[in-house]
């Protein structure tokens, strides 16, 4: 029988505009947890929205109005796995009254 994964578990809180998303997705996808293939269709979205750069962002930024503003409203959790570990990143912005749901969030997946 193989070795157990072992879990790990990463928040990113900061202010917002700090590149969180866009640090974030690109650490999902370096880690294998996203294809190039849709990080490419991303960043054709992303162009032709005249913002380009948010590519990695969009890993995490699902709402449209986040696409649209280039800011995170929404707390994103992101799971997968490598051949080592099973990850699991929460990304949290510290919008006003955000701090105290990206706690409970945390605390609730024992993170």
């Amino acid at each position: 029988m193989g070795k157990e994964k072992t879990h790990i578990n990463i928040v990113v809180i900061g202010h917002v505009d700090s590149g969180k998303s866009t640090t974030t997705g690109h650490l999902i996808y370096k880690c294998g947890g996203i294809d190039k293939r849709t990080i490419e269709k991303f960043e054709k979205e992303a162009a032709e929205m005249g913002k380009g750069s948010f590519k990695y962002a969009w890993v995490l930024d699902k709402l449209k109005a986040e696409r649209e503003r280039g800011i995170t409203i929404d707390i994103s959790l992101w799971k997968f796995e490598t051949t080592k570990y099973y990850i699991t990143i929460i990304d949290a912005s510290l919008l006003p009254g955000r701090l105290r749901r990206a706690d409970r969030c945390c605390w609730r997946r024992r993170v």
